[in-house]
């Protein structure tokens, strides 16, 4: 139940690092892939892969920073794909950024992963991994419960409307004309 925990606490984290860059940009904040839960999914299976890939690279940081990079890279490559084939919609679009790979992944924020990576390694996750093992069974078996409706829903919604915007639970700005 750790990995599941390790998924939820960074999908929410990512959560909130989506709300906080979209405020700091000017942008609105984009519910990222769910309808319900304010969870950013490709932030939690990043993490979740980082962590379990990571113990060899733990005591050097430069190998940590490249594998940080590489496995969240590949991971929203993948989870961009994912959205466009099987769902038929597109959350981000890179394209006019540099180092870009079919607008789906840049090289800024490639270089933002790995950053990102050593962060979660050496100061979230000592903290957060321990308080993970004391979260009681039946609550995971709830919120997977919680988890896995809200996913069903969502690529339902999204299959059927193919817009991400059948995901947002905010009001949208009127627009002139």
């Amino acid at each position: 139940m750790v990995v599941f925990w390790n998924f939820m606490l960074y999908s929410f984290l990512g959560f909130l690092l989506e709300v906080a860059y979209a405020r700091a940009t000017g942008g609105r904040p984009n519910r990222k892939c769910l309808w319900v839960l304010p969870l950013c999914p490709v932030y939690g299976l990043g993490a979740s892969l980082i962590l379990f890939f990571s113990p060899p690279a733990r005591a050097y940081p430069p190998a940590l920073f490249f594998l940080g990079a590489l496995t969240a890279t590949a991971v929203e490559y993948l989870t961009a794909a994912f959205y466009e084939t099987c769902l038929g919609v597109s959350f981000w679009n890179y394209g006019d950024l540099p180092g870009n790979l079919h607008g789906r992944v840049c090289l800024p924020f490639s270089l933002a992963w790995g950053v990102l990576s050593l962060g979660m390694v050496y100061g979230l996750d000592p903290v957060f991994a321990p308080l993970l093992t004391h979260v009681p069974l039946p609550v995971g078996w709830a919120v997977m419960a919680a988890l896995v409706v809200d996913v069903l829903l969502s690529a339902a919604l999204l299959r059927r409307h193919r817009d991400i915007a059948c995901l947002r639970w905010y009001p949208q700005k009127k627009t002139a004309g």
